[in-house]
């Protein structure tokens, strides 16, 4: 049973591990580091800005951000493994009095309320279970002005075949993704307004193919590893191949959402 919870442990436990980062390399999200840049750009970050990083992951975008754009970044992520990592990488890049990283729910943010410029989540907010109060969230530590920048997938309103429905589906950042317009709605409730959105299935579709390229490498040269976390390496092809199909017929995308808080 896909419970929050549960939801919320697997996820933790998957994105933390060396698996994950074997098959998903530097970027856990589609369009890499060339998305983050368009999403800061349309977010207009500028040098001196605070900006907040949720679900952060092993740090890549808190990284981009401060160094390219001179704002400092404030991490959080559910897995604490995860949060040690990231915060090594930017003490070694020489970024620690840049970036903060911190364990912490994005349900319930571990920060003050207005102390953000820009909050930024990439393909991260599809699995969340309570995603009104997240959007809460992300509206309390904002300023009045401030933006979010959002990266997610989405869904049609068709929905999607019940293999791509299931609590392994909600780990691989399907599950329970929404239609854009549905994703405006639940950020206007919070107070967040949609100023601009386009969409970039193109880099989902990119991702599948290096994940699928990265697991059969991974099956010949690190088979034992995967065999130790438990892949499936047959299962993964099997969604994979779901969600290539899924994007191809309209039914699965990728989209980047701007939205203001009033």
């Amino acid at each position: 049973m896909s419970t929050p919870e549960n939801v919320k442990s697997c996820c933790a436990a998957m994105y933390s591990s060396d698996v994950v980062a074997l098959v998903l390399g530097e970027s856990y999200h589609p369009g890499g580091a060339a998305l983050t840049r368009r999403l800061a750009n349309l977010l207009g970050l500028r040098v001196g800005q605070r900006v907040l990083d949720v679900a952060a992951g092993r740090g890549a975008t808190a990284r981009l951000l401060a160094t390219e754009f001179g704002v400092t970044v404030d991490g959080v992520d559910l897995a604490a493994p995860v949060v040690s990592n990231a915060q090594r990488a930017a003490d070694s890049a020489g970024l620690g009095n840049a970036i903060q990283f911190q364990t912490g729910d994005a349900e319930q943010l571990p920060f003050r309320d207005k102390a953000f410029d820009a909050v930024v989540i990439e393909c991260s907010f599809c699995t969340f279970p309570s995603k009104d109060v997240a959007a809460a969230e992300f509206a309390r530590v904002l300023r009045p002005g401030g933006r979010l920048g959002m990266t997610d997938v989405t869904v049609a309103r068709d929905g999607l075949p019940g293999e791509l429905t299931t609590l392994a589906a909600w780990v691989a950042c399907i599950a329970d993704a929404r239609p854009l317009d549905e994703y405006s709605d639940i950020l206007a409730r919070a107070g967040l307004r949609t100023r601009h959105s386009q969409t970039h299935d193109d880099a989902l579709l990119r991702m599948i193919d290096q994940i699928e390229a990265r697991v059969h490498l991974a099956r010949m040269t690190h088979a034992p590893v995967l065999e130790a976390a438990g892949v499936d390496a047959d299962a993964v092809f099997r969604y994979i191949d779901l969600a290539r199909s899924a994007v191809t017929d309209g039914l699965l995308g990728y989209s980047l959402l701007i939205a203001e808080k009033r």
